[in-house]
């Protein structure tokens, strides 16, 4: 046995176990090197009925995205494989990959999400088991600096997210490589991967060996690295963004607000997240961080101001003073039942941001 079939099969070995050991899991495999290295890993435990001493059956899914011509002919021939390396059930997926305006890529995954997803449910599967690399690790960090992201993209992909499980992340890419040729698989390669048309492809051909060559061996390892520290930090920031959110979200209908003397006492790496927490709860999707600068500006107006338009259909605004308490006075003015009037209570000293959804709520 090679060296790398062993690590690859601890690795997995290692997933399962954190993820509980689930009794029926799922292989996304496309034909490439890396997904049918990881299906080869999968198939000798599915021969032996059991990873650990705990009880396992693996199946397959191949989605057809129609993006190419002979795709068709692609998933058969790997489902064909599949099957003979001892999965099952093994099932061909055909999905329509609508455009979302998020690019071709991010249409394309969420298709292909959806239905492993769907044949994971119908299989009863506990786990997905997909087969993204370091090098793959390595080019969404470079992807998310490129686009200024934060934290959470820098971060980049999680070796387990719900029932997603990606087992090798610790791999190279030329190690799925060398796994196929120990297996005596041969992998599609999926031409797309070398089309400079897109981003993605253009880190992988060109950015990350230039890199290589001109920083030395070693970065997208660093790269890799880089990304598991920031989970960490991701993870934290985001638990106490949570809370901070919770513990401070005022509803009235399909309104959010957040007071904002409270809001502007938090640390800037919270109050935007709790501004982008806020979003959400409305219907919003992700703000870049140029709509959440423009959101957080609010808080140093004076009087109302806004509203500012957040992706997903969210406007947000500031609520002054003034309008709280015009708001308020009809009913503290209002005369007690034994015709004497309330004594006026003190008055909030700062006004609020509120997020209101523009489309009504979906059915």
């Amino acid at each position: 046995m090679a060296p790398v079939v062993g690590t690859a099969r601890k690795a997995l070995q290692n997933a399962l176990a954190d993820a509980g050991f689930p009794a029926h899991v799922v292989v996304a495999c496309s034909g490439g090197p890396d997904s049918l290295a990881l299906a080869a890993v999968a198939g000798y435990f599915a021969r032996r009925g059991h990873v650990d001493g705990h009880p396992v059956t693996v199946g397959a899914v191949v989605v057809d995205h129609q993006l190419q011509p002979g795709s068709a002919d692609v998933a058969v021939r790997t489902a064909h494989t599949l099957k003979e390396l001892g999965l099952a059930p093994v099932e061909v997926r055909t999905v329509i990959v609508a455009p979302t305006g998020m690019g071709p890529e991010a249409a394309a995954r969420d298709a292909r999400h959806a239905a492993l997803e769907a044949a994971a449910a119908e299989q009863g599967a506990g786990a997905i088991l997909l087969g993204h690399t370091l090098d793959d690790q390595a080019e969404q960090v470079l992807l998310g600096l490129a686009r200024g992201s934060g934290t959470r993209s820098l971060a980049g992909m999680r070796p387990a997210r719900g029932m997603l499980l990606r087992p090798f992340l610790g791999l190279r890419r030329a190690d799925t490589l060398e796994i196929c040729h120990a297996e005596e698989l041969e992998p599609w390669h999926d031409p797309s991967n070398a089309d400079p048309a897109f981003a993605r492809s253009r880190t992988r051909v060109e950015v990350l060996p230039l890199l290589e060559e001109k920083l030395g061996p070693g970065v997208a390892e660093s790269l890799a690295r880089t990304a598991s520290i920031l989970q960490l930090d991701a993870d934290y920031l985001e638990d106490v963004a949570e809370r901070t959110f919770a513990a401070l979200a005022e509803r009235s209908g399909a309104d959010v607000s957040l007071p904002e003397e409270a809001l502007g006492e938090l640390a800037p790496a919270i109050r935007f997240r709790v501004i982008a927490k806020a979003a959400a709860d409305v219907g919003g999707q992700q703000p870049s961080y140029q709509r959440l600068l423009a959101a957080e500006a609010l808080l140093r107006r004076q009087g109302s101001a806004g509203p500012v338009e957040l992706p997903g259909g969210v406007s947000v605004y500031r609520l002054s003073l003034a309008q709280l308490q015009a708001a308020n006075r009809p009913a503290r003015d209002a005369a007690q039942p034994d015709g004497s009037f309330p004594v006026p209570r003190e008055a909030p000293r700062c006004g609020k941001l509120v997020f209101r959804p523009q489309k009504p709520p979906q059915n």
